[in-house]
């Protein structure tokens, strides 16, 4: 039993080491997080990221309003996002929600009735989330240097349509902006800027 254990506990070490090794460290984390926020936001923004067992924790407490959040490591590709404080509830309740095993749908359902029965907290004035994210994006700790991502920006408006806002469903010429989920909670204005290919005639 003793000598199968010693042979076991190469192959055991090895595992962990793997698994650990999935979860970028506290340095790699924040300083990828950063750069979905504007440079003004950057120094005082609070950072949410993961622990080794894959669970949201804060990495770094903040002073202004602005959260970021790392990229997910157990998600393919890569995307960091930066929000607005006001968001935080929307955007907790939806990890909780995910957890707990819901799908996307059963996520919006849930925090729609949650929203419209005022037992979810959404903002009042609006608020904007930040995204970076790419298939092939990687972020480099050594040199601060993020490459390969491309850049996207949301203005939530809960409960905001066509005729309040003045938007189409779709976007009328690249990078324009239109409004997703009208009507409901998570009504958003999407603006992704285009790629200087799509702007040529």
């Amino acid at each position: 039993m003793k000598f199968s254990t010693l042979l076991l506990l190469p192959f055991c070490l090895l595992y962990l080491t793997s698994c650990a090794q999935e979860i970028p460290n506290l340095e790699a984390q924040i300083g990828a997080a950063l750069k979905a926020a504007p440079k003004a936001d950057r120094e005082g923004a609070t950072v949410l990221g993961y622990d080794a067992d894959g669970k949201v924790v804060t990495l770094r407490e903040g002073t202004n309003h602005m959260i970021c959040l790392a990229d997910n490591p157990n998600q393919a590709g890569f995307s960091v996002a930066a929000y607005h404080k006001d968001l935080e509830p929307f955007m907790a309740r939806g990890r909780e929600l995910r957890a707990e095993g819901k799908d996307r749908a059963q996520i919006f359902d849930a925090r729609e009735a949650e929203a419209r029965a005022g037992t979810l907290k959404m903002p009042e004035k609006g608020a904007t989330l930040h995204i970076l994210s790419g298939k092939e994006a990687t972020y480099e700790v050594a040199t601060d240097q993020l490459s390969n991502a491309t850049y996207r920006y949301v203005v939530y408006l809960p409960f905001a349509t066509e005729l309040s806002t003045g938007l189409s469903l779709e976007p009328a010429f690249p990078g324009s902006p239109w409004i997703m989920d009208p009507g409901t909670h998570k009504a958003h204005i999407m603006i992704s800027p285009p790629n200087p290919a799509e702007l040529e005639p």
